[in-house]
């Protein structure tokens, strides 16, 4: 194993133990990762500097320098060159992962509508200097990346149950600030797990836009889906519909609840809201219209706006109720 030497002043150090230690802590810092490079650098080399041995697989060239900022203050760090070759660490992408959620989190902070000027006085209270728009930038770039592998991931499991929605965000595109429409597929795996399939901006949320969009996720593999759940838009059920051929289309009973809720009085939406649970949690469909007309009779006396809407959805929203109930057995 490799050991690192590292050499402290003896005022860093004093520093360290009983001064102010934020300067200490950023030469501590600038210490270790200069010692994890040359540790590296001799692990591909295969030799320690002017050593002899026949393991020697190259030769060191010299350094380059580079500035490094962390919320410790910028660190002088000796980046090694090889005479045939490219030196490689790893050191820099894992200490940047804590850096991208901080540089992010400032970044949230302008899009809430923080000014950047008191952005960069919060960097610079935090890092020792401020962070330039570019650096977040090139951040945003290797998180896109990342975002889009996982956009375009294989799907090799069977997924019987589909979730699907739509989510409208402000984003800010040619210099405008617009609501864009983000669309979410969910899926439930056989053991019941539950796992984010994909999503996708657009314009809304059109039959075109729905269409293409389950489409990428069948070509990703998406298969063996029995039901979908999503609200009642038209354009996203014919999507389903076609996309999606053999399977059933149950409406979403949380869009379906507030839909009909939006009808109630306050005072009944409590009552209204239970009997609902009620229904969607019915062991049979026979029961669940036992339920149904009691509730029926509930709203014609104390929300009669609310009864069509009710009574409209009744069948979208029990698509996934057995139709019966399964026997039970006892032991005489």
């Amino acid at each position: 194993m490799t050991q690192l030497n590292i050499t402290l002043s003896e005022a860093t150090l004093k520093e360290l133990m009983i001064g102010d230690r934020n300067e200490a802590v950023r030469e501590l810092l600038e210490a270790v990762f200069n010692a994890v490079l040359k540790a590296e650098v001799s692990e591909q080399v295969g030799a320690e500097s002017y050593e002899r041995t026949d393991k020697r697989l190259t030769y060191s060239n010299g350094y380059r320098e580079r500035q490094f900022k962390t919320r410790v203050g910028t660190l002088d760090l000796f980046i090694p060159k090889l005479r045939n070759g490219t030196f490689s660490t790893a050191l820099f992408a894992n200490y940047e992962r804590s850096e991208k959620a901080l540089v992010l989190s400032l970044m949230e902070m302008v899009l809430q509508g923080v000014s950047t000027r008191k952005v960069s006085r919060i960097t610079e209270t935090l890092c020792g200097t401020s962070f330039s728009k570019s650096t977040g930038s090139r951040l945003c770039e290797e998180l896109d990346k990342e975002v889009e592998q996982f956009r375009q991931r294989p799907l090799t499991n069977t997924y019987p149950f589909l979730i699907v929605d739509a989510i409208y965000v402000k984003a800010r595109a040619n210099g405008s600030v617009k609501s864009k429409g983000l669309l979410v597929a969910i899926g439930v795996n056989e053991d019941g797990h539950r796992e984010v399939l994909g999503f996708k901006a657009g314009d809304g949320e059109s039959y075109e836009i729905w269409f293409n969009f389950f489409s990428e996720l069948k070509e990703q593999g998406l298969h063996g889906v029995d039901l979908v759940t999503s609200d009642q838009h038209k354009g996203l059920v014919k999507a389903i519909r076609e996309q999606f051929e053999g399977a059933s289309w149950q409406r979403c009973q949380t869009h379906f609840s507030r839909n009909v809720l939006d009808k109630v009085p306050k005072k009944t939406q409590r009552e209204v809201q239970l009997r609902l649970k009620d229904i969607y949690n019915s062991p049979g469909l026979e029961e669940a219209r036992v339920r149904k007309e009691a509730l029926l009779d509930y709203l014609e006396e104390h929300a009669p706006r609310a009864v069509e809407s009710f009574d409209d959805g009744f069948d979208d929203i029990t698509v996934s109720i057995p139709k019966q109930v399964e026997p039970s057995f006892r032991r005489l």
